[in-house]
């Protein structure tokens, strides 16, 4: 099993990441919003995790296919980022209801990996018939670029891998890692092993902390030079997994990258998120009249972050009936949040994404009205 000792890059590493976790965890975006950049990722993350294995649709199809009608019948790739987007989104509900890491997740993930395939690509590889060496074949050459272990010794790597998993005290993102290169190089299945590693590698972020709130699409790394991410897991060592690659002896090669594709990965998230939540809020600001654009001001600058629409009308002067349609209007573009009692709106809040941009509001509503 991979043993990994850390290094000053990987801890500088495992740092912009955090500082990057840090500033997301200060970026607020609507429900809605988050909702289309999280659907929008996992559709890129279905294109680049199959183009690393050959898949030939272009980005355009692969979108295509995921939003057409699930009950027609699909060709071989369309069913393969199909299944990886589905996978995607079980492994989405299962980090919320933190199901732990285990055999049967690693099992479930890869049978729907390659759903639609046939039954022996599904499940543990088992033993080959005589004459005939399980192997990962050059597509020009024909030759052996990877012998992995026996099929035997399958059950026991596995085991050992989800055993680490549950009980080390390694930083998440070295578990993902490990995880990520243990499935490669076990290659417990006859097919689907890279794009059961990712998952899983994902699910590991996802479940330490370090999902980064589902948006953008850490395989769109590995696969903007696929070369480059082969030969970091190979390691420069023998083609035999018992020669080396059972326990490597330079594991920095691949953490590193990998660290390095999740500093670069989370880089944009962050990016991405705070030109999201820019663009929201000014086009959200847009849609209002000058007197609701007054009553977010009011409330942002008195700081009534919680309040019912009676307490607000008797504080400005207006009837009841004028702060809640007043509030309606700021509900709907993601600055308030209502609060339902009994099916009924008894209260409102500032919403996470209004009181995240406080500052931004007070100077662009101030000065609107200056004018």
């Amino acid at each position: 099993m991979i043993k990994v000792t850390l290094t000053n890059n990987m801890l500088k590493l495992i740092s912009a990441i955090d500082q990057n976790r840090f500033s997301l965890s200060n970026v607020h975006i609507p429900a809605l919003t988050a909702n289309k950049l999280r659907k929008n990722s996992k559709k890129k993350s279905s294109y680049a995790s199959t183009k690393i294995e050959g898949n030939p649709l272009t980005e355009k199809q692969v979108n295509d296919v995921i939003d057409s009608d699930p009950h027609r019948h699909f060709l071989k790739p369309e069913q393969e980022v199909r299944n990886y987007f589905l996978a995607l989104n079980l492994l989405e509900k299962k980090a919320k209801k933190k199901v732990p890491f285990s055999e049967e997740l690693i099992l479930e993930v890869q049978a729907l990996v390659e759903k639609g395939a046939s039954k022996e690509k599904i499940g543990l590889r088992g033993a080959m018939p005589p004459g005939f060496l399980f192997a990962v074949y050059d597509s020009v050459n024909g030759s052996a670029e990877y012998i992995p272990p026996e099929y035997i010794d399958i059950p026991e790597l596995l085991k050992e891998l989800v055993n680490y998993v549950n009980t080390t005290d390694d930083h998440p993102l070295i578990v993902a890692a490990v995880v990520h290169y243990q499935i490669v190089t076990i290659h417990p299945f006859e097919d689907g092993n890279g794009r059961t590693a990712r998952l899983l590698s994902g699910y590991i972020l996802d479940s330490g902390g370090y999902g980064f709130n589902g948006i953008g699409s850490l395989e769109e790394y590995f696969a903007y030079d696929a070369e480059e991410y082969y030969r970091s897991l190979q390691m420069g060592l023998p083609v035999l997994y018992y020669s080396g690659r059972k326990n490597p002896p330079h594991p920095e090669i691949w953490v590193e990258y990998f660290l390095r594709m999740v500093h670069l990965y989370s880089s944009k998230v962050c990016e991405l998120s705070k030109e999201s939540g820019e663009n929201d809020l000014y086009a959200g600001l847009s849609y209002l009249n000058t007197k609701e654009k007054e009553l977010l001001l009011f409330l942002l600058q008195n700081h009534l972050y919680e309040f019912t629409p009676t307490k607000v009308s008797k504080m400005i002067g207006v009837t009841n009936k004028t702060v809640i349609n007043r509030c309606v209007k700021l509900s709907s573009n993601g600055f308030l949040v209502p609060i339902i009692v009994k099916e009924r709106i008894r209260s409102y809040q500032v919403s996470d994404f209004a009181k995240s941009y406080s500052k931004n509001i007070v100077q662009f509503v101030s000065v609107y009205a200056a004018e």
